[in-house]
């Protein structure tokens, strides 16, 4: 069987969903025994979302081989299962940067370079590398973007393409609207939608699928309508509306008979039904919590939902193993201090310090770190929220008052946590930082030893600073256990707190692997000790 391509495209406006679409159809292909990747085509001029702020872009999501990439890859992976590579993840300006770079050096003989045909061979080029290794049977592409958007116009252009160069069997093409309901006329509205498949169209794209995102239902007749206008065969306009998980939409998609479409329209036959009983079983756990807890998620991005994308949703797979519904409550690190901390995380069961860089907001979560420890609440340090577990544990454990990270100052006479060797001759900042997967090699007893159930685990990392082993020995020697280390350099991966009832800090991102069926071990046990905590508050 040839590599089969899918690509979904979005239209109306921006957030409806494509990535959780991709997803949810990959899930269903998955299911039913094909192999199946999803890639993501982004519209901007950045190389990758590695310098971008989080209020700009959300969470910058990690791959085992150190891509920094869009979030919705961290969708990918936890509704597959599968990793993703630097491959998966394509902006506009590494398109760029590879057609200039190849003109700097002569590769084009002279000819003027032109966004057609050099730039969209790139992305065509692109558009289906994986396809041609040989592991998948369905590569699935989105785009991002909206149509009719001037960035996304050479996304479009490849597509159109790849539609009349890929035998038609090959190539299947899904387009995601919008279908507002306008409350004072009580109805829903197809124009919107109408338009954008007509640009789509007008472009040379033909969609096969359209996907309505909609708050209420669609009539027969609705979809005969839009069947009609946007020139789609019956039946192959179907509906996404709102869901009480995103893990529910394979459900809502099977339902609307979406892989069936798919495989009958690509052609590849006897196909099992999809058994997705695993993330059934899931669902039934996330539905029906027998207890809850609530959490403190102290970051300095928390008025932005997609900031802590995977920590959330790690949250949300740990709870379900523990048949607990996790109360997330986001508390900005700038807001915390010691006149009013009790106030902010004394009703807590637990609390996690997240990731961040820069010296905002810093002094709140090392205020945070020292409430959990003193009080004997379980905590839970991430990258930044292991370094500044140590300056804690450095100025109210050791009474090194000035003790800090060289991040924050550099004049520190103790400094804790230290710029790594290999990042202190660097400039460039995109790309360059501790990224993707390390070993890391655990103490026997240890708390992480205990979790993870053996001594040698992988965890991905995205960081330019580290412990300073320079401290190793007057920290342990005051309590602090070092439980992890990478076996390469030495590099300080987790701490812990033996005296302490749950406190354990790592250096990598824990929260990039977690998937619905197989949760990350170290939230599913902060998880299991927030319930412990609330029940001993309780007796």
């Amino acid at each position: 069987m040839n590599t089969k391509y899918i690509f979904v495209t979005g239209g109306v406006a921006s957030s409806l969903g494509k990535g959780i679409i991709a997803a949810s159809l990959a899930k269903l292909l998955q299911a039913r025994g094909l192999r199946v990747t999803i890639q993501k085509f982004d519209p901007y001029l950045n190389i990758d979302p590695g310098t971008l702020n989080p209020y700009e872009h959300g969470e910058c999501y990690v791959t085992d081989d150190g891509a920094e990439t869009d979030l919705d890859l961290g969708h990918y992976e936890r509704f597959l299962g599968v990793h993703t590579s630097q491959a998966n993840n394509v902006t506009t300006g590494r398109i760029y940067n590879t057609v200039i770079t190849k003109e700097r050096e002569g590769a084009y003989l002279g000819k003027t370079v032109q966004i057609v045909p050099h730039i969209t061979d790139e992305i065509k080029r692109r558009m289906l590398l994986l396809g041609q290794t040989g592991q998948y049977d369905v590569i699935i592409t989105e785009v991002g973007g909206t149509v009719g958007d001037m960035e996304s116009q050479p996304f479009v252009e490849a597509m159109r393409q790849l539609q009349w160069e890929l035998p038609e069997e090959d190539f299947l093409s899904i387009h995601l609207t919008l279908i507002p309901y306008l409350k004072a006329a009580q109805e829903l509205k197809t124009k919107p939608t109408q338009h954008s498949v007509q640009e789509l169209q007008s472009q040379g794209v033909h969609p096969d699928i359209i996907v309505c995102r909609t708050e209420k239902e669609l009539s027969p007749e609705l979809r005969r309508k839009i069947a009609l206008f946007c020139n789609v065969k019956p039946g192959h306009v179907i509906q996404s509306m709102d869901a009480w998980s995103i893990y529910q939409v394979p459900f809502n998609m099977e339902a609307e008979k979406l892989d069936e479409l798919v495989v009958n329209k690509l052609e590849i036959p006897n196909l099992p039904p999809p058994d997705l009983s695993r993330l059934g079983n899931f669902l039934e756990r996330l539905k029906h919590p027998k207890a809850e807890v609530d959490v403190a998620l102290v970051g300095k991005y928390v008025e932005l939902q997609d900031a802590y994308k995977s920590i959330q949703e790690s949250f949300v797979h740990a709870g379900a193993a523990n048949e607990c519904r996790v109360n997330v409550h986001c508390v900005h690190s700038e807001h915390v201090n010691d006149g009013n901390v009790a106030d902010v995380l004394g009703g807590m069961d637990g609390i996690l310090v997240a990731p961040g860089f820069g010296s905002r907001g810093l002094e709140g979560k090392i205020c945070a770190v020292r409430y959990a420890r003193e009080k004997g609440i379980p905590f839970f340090g991430i990258c930044l929220g292991m370094q500044v577990a140590v300056v804690e544990f450095a100025r109210d454990v050791l009474g090194w008052a000035d003790a800090a990270s060289t991040e924050e100052n550099p004049d520190t006479t103790h400094p804790v946590i230290d710029l790594m060797e290999e990042q202190k001759k660097l400039t460039l900042k995109g790309g360059t930082m501790r990224l993707g997967a390390y070993p890391c090699h655990l103490l026997e007893g240890s708390l992480a030893w205990s979790i993870y159930g053996k001594e040698d685990i992988s965890e991905r990392h995205r960081h330019r600073y580290e412990f300073n082993n320079r401290y190793l020995k007057e920290m342990t020697a005051a309590g602090l256990k070092i439980s992890g280390v990478n076996p390469d350099h030495q590099l300080v991966e987790i701490v812990e707190l033996p005296s302490h009832p749950f406190y354990i800090a790592v250096q990598f991102h824990p929260e990039f692997k977690s998937t619905p069926e197989c949760p990350q071990p170290i939230f599913v046990a902060f998880v299991a000790a927030a319930l412990k905590q609330r029940a001993s508050k309780n007796n």
